[in-house]
């Protein structure tokens, strides 16, 4: 999460009861274009493997090859995102990347129209992605900046946590209602869905610049709950060594990620899923993924401590393979759980120290971004490699994605092992 620096909360004025209240109004239109775009790129996102398995006979390694395009894209363009926006304007940003994202989405739902399914048209869908993508990258930090700007440090995890949900709220809905609606309505729901929403964001946006000016220098909210609640503060060695676990530890989260994503159409597949069943059955881990942040968000007892990190990073991998080898839901569901559970602490805790340690905070929102654009990119050419390799072995790309996770652990213990006299075990 792209994090911008917190104001000095003793040099800034008592606010008045009316910029306070453009304070609060300004929040909710960031937190309502957050959920919009949540929906629109996560229903687009998760079931484009659908799409073009169906229309394409894209495999599990022609997926895996669109997710590694996409998180080159997003890679690099994420990195840069910030700078754009700083230069030119979070609401200019904010304007261009709706206006990016709800252009691509038109553009793929006329190339049926234009191109049928040939060969020409998978390209053109592969390109509208691109373009997406980089649209996308100019939307999420500039949400997370505005909102990190408007916040004070005692209520920045109280506004991080309220961010995490509203969006893993998003991307759980999407998957689990994805499905039906494309049995329903067809496979260009895909593409008209998601521009409607981002119309919408362009409609609400129009809102935004005569609020904003009012409130553009941050002030406190003295009736802020989540100044009652300040975070927890651990000497800075100890802090900081558990900000280099978090930012090893996130990438290989989104490595497992982008590993399983792509896959679940053939998974879905091999156990008689139809679309609507697969967003019910493989959106579980969205789910506690969601309950996870809720639950870590009012409870800080999982702060600063190594085991709970430790913990999730095995159980990643031992979740990772469960799933895709599942050949029995029961079995699938329930290395849901652990997975969400898993991937739910490790993304937390990548954003809760990054804003916790207290020095340089754009600099260090924008390593936990870079770092999530790593392990999309990663993940999935690690997969795809292996089956490009091995194309006789079927679970190749598993175990090659799990062997990764593997050996993530070995950087993960040497940082804990030259920190561990400040780690509480």
């Amino acid at each position: 999460m792209a994090q911008v620096e917190a104001p000095n909360q003793q040099l800034s004025p008592r606010p008045s009861k009316d910029t306070g209240a453009v304070r609060r109004k300004l929040r909710f239109n960031y937190f309502t274009l957050e959920a919009l775009n949540g929906l629109a790129a996560a229903y687009y996102f998760n079931y484009l493997f659908f799409y073009m398995r169906d229309h394409f006979g894209f495999d599990n390694r022609n997926n895996l090859t669109l997710v590694a395009l996409h998180g080159f894209t997003y890679m690099f363009s994420s990195w840069n995102a910030g700078r754009f926006a700083h230069k030119f304007g979070h609401l200019f940003s904010l304007r261009l990347g709706f206006a990016g994202m709800g252009l691509a989405m038109v553009l793929a739902g006329l190339v049926p129209k234009i191109f049928g399914y040939s060969q020409g048209a998978m390209f053109a869908q592969c390109a509208a992605l691109l373009l997406w993508t980089v649209s996308m990258c100019l939307t999420w930090p500039t949400l997370q900046a505005l909102l990190s700007h408007e916040e004070t440090p005692a209520g920045m995890p109280h506004t991080a946590g309220m961010y995490n949900i509203i969006w893993a709220g998003g991307a759980a809905i999407a998957y689990l209602t994805g499905g039906a609606l494309l049995e329903k309505f067809g496979g260009e729901t895909l593409f008209w869905l998601p521009a409607g929403l981002h119309l919408i964001e362009l409609i609400l946006l129009t809102r935004l610049p005569k609020t904003a000016s009012i409130a553009a220098t941050p002030q406190p909210d003295v009736e802020s709950f989540a100044e009652t609640v300040p975070p927890p503060h651990v000497p800075h060695p100890r802090a900081k060594t558990f900000l280099y676990l978090a930012w090893l530890a996130n990438p290989f989260a989104y490595i497992a990620i982008n590993g399983i994503l792509p896959v679940i159409p053939k998974l879905s597949a091999n156990l008689g899923l139809s679309h609507a069943s697969a967003g019910f059955v493989c959106s579980v881990w969205f789910w506690v993924r969601l309950g996870a942040f809720i639950w870590f968000w009012l409870w800080p007892g999982w702060h600063y401590r190594f085991r709970w990190l430790l913990a999730a990073f095995l159980a990643l991998g031992i979740s990772f393979a469960t799933i895709l080898l599942s050949s029995q839901i029961w079995t699938l569901i329930a290395a849901q759980v652990a997975f969400g559970l898993a991937v739910g602490l490790i993304y937390y805790s990548s954003l809760f120290y990054s804003m916790d340690v207290g020095e340089s905070k754009g600099r260090r929102g924008g390593i936990h971004e870079a770092a999530i654009g790593v392990g999309v990119f990663s993940g999935p050419t690690v997969g795809v490699t292996a089956l490009y390799l091995l194309p006789n072995q079927a679970n190749a790309g598993i175990w090659a994605i799990s062997s990764l996770l593997i050996l993530g652990l070995i950087p993960f213990l040497l940082i804990q092992r030259r920190g561990q006299r400040q780690l509480p075990l």
